[in-house]
């Protein structure tokens, strides 16, 4: 094992977790700010939805240039475009001059530049990483949404401290310590220099839809993104309706001890993936994982307990760097390099695109579909209101069941389907750091014929 790749890797890693944390700092706090200048739920709700479309719309362009230009310049343009939109925030903040239409472009511009950051920065890891530690590396990289969970707890004590404008500062300053580190780390050309042989001479569109056209070439890859897609609307739904759930039977401050709770079980789920790496098949992981998230999360229904949450909400989010890690191992292993860029933006999309969906569909079918069904004397209350409760919260229940069941259901279909079965029988196409290679000799010959 070369050490040298293994530390660059946790060099970059540590640079995008500074920057991370400190724009999620922000994020919530200027959530907060919108919401209590405002008092409108669908004002706040909107920084999300854009921030997902955002990132939705610029992802193929961030998986062309990934796999066009140097990638550590798009690591750099990124961070500095991001920064510039910050330190406009930090300006208008300063003078007195914010208001909340300000908020929603400059959200819309960080998150597009975290779309590009995060496509380069998923490109560049299995080019750094010998492909045995690859699970073990994504299990790392999940701590980077995991410190989002964390962020609302650090947000509260800086804004008291050094109110709004301190909090933007700090998160300009994050910048220029995931710059630096970006600027200064040295990586091998591999890893920063895209591979055009099996793209060159294509059209804009065929650049764009490069990452579509290599997964469909690879049996089990699109129903991969399918399954993931489908988990991603399953974990949307759940995340936004996790907290109205929690105040229907408790207060603000049992609801922020149980947020810590989850995002502990998050961070315990990288920790375990980072040591372990998942298993030697890596769709078993993806497919036993996916049924006890479900069950988890199903069981969130049960009752109204903050015992019960602070139980099962560790435990479901627990399960979701072991998915992500084992899906996104398979996804970089078996994939032409030179489309890697492409898919992993095809891999964003998917994933924002699910939570999205579940974003916008969560509130909407519990405020007008399913608590209306469990009040007293709605059309379920005395059928599936004498397992789980009828009044408040109770419709809210039900979701959760049905989107457990949901992933539940996925989870079969992982298990019984032939083609994902067999998704991790498909030949390597990653060259590891320490071999230069292809891993499949079948491949090998391939590539030596076609040149």
């Amino acid at each position: 094992m070369r050490t040298d790749g293994i530390g660059r890797f946790a060099a970059i890693w540590a640079g995008q977790l500074v920057s991370i944390a400190g724009s999620g700092i922000t994020g919530f706090v200027l959530g907060v700010w919108v919401f209590q200048l405002t008092g409108s739920a669908t004002r706040f709700g909107l920084i999300m939805l854009l921030e997902a479309a955002a990132a939705i719309a610029v992802a193929p362009v961030a998986g062309m240039a990934v796999d066009r230009v140097d990638r550590r310049a798009v690591l750099v343009v990124s961070d500095v475009v991001a920064a510039a939109a910050t330190a406009v925030l930090l300006a208008l903040v300063a003078g007195g001059g914010l208001r909340v239409w300000h908020v929603y472009p400059i959200a819309a511009a960080t998150a597009m530049c975290a779309t590009f950051r995060m496509v380069a920065f998923t490109t560049v890891l299995p080019l750094l990483v010998p492909e045995r530690h690859l699970g073990r590396a994504n299990g790392l990289a999940q701590t980077l949404p995991a410190v989002q969970i964390a962020a609302p707890l650090a947000a509260g004590g800086l804004l008291a401290a050094v109110q709004l404008r301190g909090v933007v500062l700090i998160d300009l300053c994050t910048y220029a310590v995931a710059l630096a580190i970006t600027l200064l780390i040295g990586l091998p050309e591999r890893a920063i220099r895209p591979d055009r042989a099996g793209s060159a001479g294509e059209g804009a569109w065929a650049e764009l839809t490069g990452g579509w056209r290599e997964l469909r070439r690879r049996p089990g890859l699109p129903h991969l993104l399918l399954l993931l897609g489908g988990f991603h609307l399953a974990a949307g739904m759940a995340g936004v309706l996790v907290q109205p759930l929690i105040l229907t039977f408790a207060g603000p401050s049992t609801l922020g001890v149980l947020m810590f709770v989850g995002g502990a079980g998050m961070f315990a789920g990288s920790a375990v993936m980072t040591a372990w790496g998942g298993p030697t098949r890596r769709i078993t992981g993806v497919q036993v994982f996916l049924a006890i998230g479900g069950i988890a999360l199903a069981l969130h229904s049960l009752a109204p307990s903050a015992l019960l949450i602070g139980v099962l909400a560790p435990a479901f989010l627990f399960t979701l760097p072991v998915i992500t890690g084992s899906a996104m191992s398979l996804l970089q292993t078996k994939v032409d390099p030179s489309a890697l860029g492409r898919v992993m933006a095809g891999v964003r999309m998917t994933a924002q695109g699910g939570t999205a969906l579940g974003f916008a569909a969560a509130g909407p079918l519990a405020d007008l579909v399913f608590e209306p069904l469990l009040r007293p004397g709605g059309a379920l209350a005395g059928s599936v209101g004498t397992v789980i409760g009828v009044g408040d919260g109770r419709g809210i229940a039900l979701i959760f069941a049905i989107t457990g069941a949901a992933l539940i259901a996925l989870a079969a279909w992982a298990a019984t389907s032939p083609v994902l079965r067999a998704v991790d029988d498909l030949p390597d196409l990653l060259t590891t750091p320490d071999d230069n290679t292809p891993t499949d000799k079948g491949e090998a010959d391939a590539r030596t014929v076609a040149g």
